[in-house]
């Protein structure tokens, strides 16, 4: 165990080399460390930072680990994991506000950016709205449903309320798929058509569905479908 003096030495030159390189030159465990030391007054962090690697696999794991998950982990409780939650809600709205007032057709680099860090890696699926103004810039993003996804589990009415309190001209669909394949599903395309077709009956254009997937990702409009059903609701009856 490090003396007292040994811990603040040590927890000093970590918060020293990041303040001068940034988070070059460290390895994960460190990264876990430095965290956990901005809520853990006295203790040692490097064998709960290592032991949190070592049963969450990576840092993205650790950062994405339920709160009762991560109390397993010797040295870990309900308090110090602070740094750890802290650090991926500042990311995720950070990246999130970089998108708002943008137009995500000519910005689609952040936004997959935004979808992949917010939705990647999570145990359940997620499904996410991005409400659009006449210009294309984005007014808002929301998490619309959580949960396995099937065409009876997301509600057509629930998105067009929420396209409507933001006032939305336009919206973008996204959700993710924990198995890291973005291949789509039945149900993904019933939805999606679904979906599209409620829209358009109150006037409100989708550009695009989107599955996340491990660092690749399915786009609807570049498989044509978003062009297929606007064909279909043209079509006379």
């Amino acid at each position: 165990m490090m003396k007292a003096e040994g811990k603040e030495g040590h927890r000093g030159r970590l918060r020293e080399r990041f303040l001068s390189s940034g988070l070059s030159g460290f390895h994960d465990y460190e990264i876990v460390e430095l965290l956990l030391t901005l809520a853990t007054p006295r203790k040692d962090c490097k064998t709960a930072a290592k032991a949190a690697l070592n049963r969450f696999k990576s840092l993205q794991g650790v950062f994405e680990a339920p709160t009762e998950e991560l109390c397993k982990v010797p040295g870990i409780g309900p308090r110090n994991q602070l740094g750890l939650k802290l650090i991926k809600a500042v990311a995720d709205r950070y990246l999130e506000k970089r998108l708002i007032d943008k137009t995500p057709m000519s910005n689609s680099r952040d936004l997959f950016r935004y979808l992949a860090h917010s939705m990647r890696d999570k145990s359940q699926e997620q499904f996410k709205g991005v409400f659009l103004d006449a210009k294309n810039r984005i007014l808002a993003i929301e998490t619309l449903f959580t949960g396995t996804l099937t065409s009876s589990m997301v509600y057509p009415r629930e998105v067009i309320m929420a396209a409507l309190r933001n006032n939305a001209a336009a919206v973008i669909f996204a959700h993710n798929h924990p198995s890291g394949d973005p291949s789509p599903s039945r149900d993904d395309v019933a939805i999606t058509r679904q979906l599209f077709s409620a829209c358009s009956a109150v006037g409100i254009t989708v550009h695009e569905h989107l599955i996340v997937g491990d660092d690749r990702y399915y786009s609807f409009a570049d498989q044509g479908h978003i062009a297929a059903y606007a064909k279909e609701l043209a079509a006379p009856r």
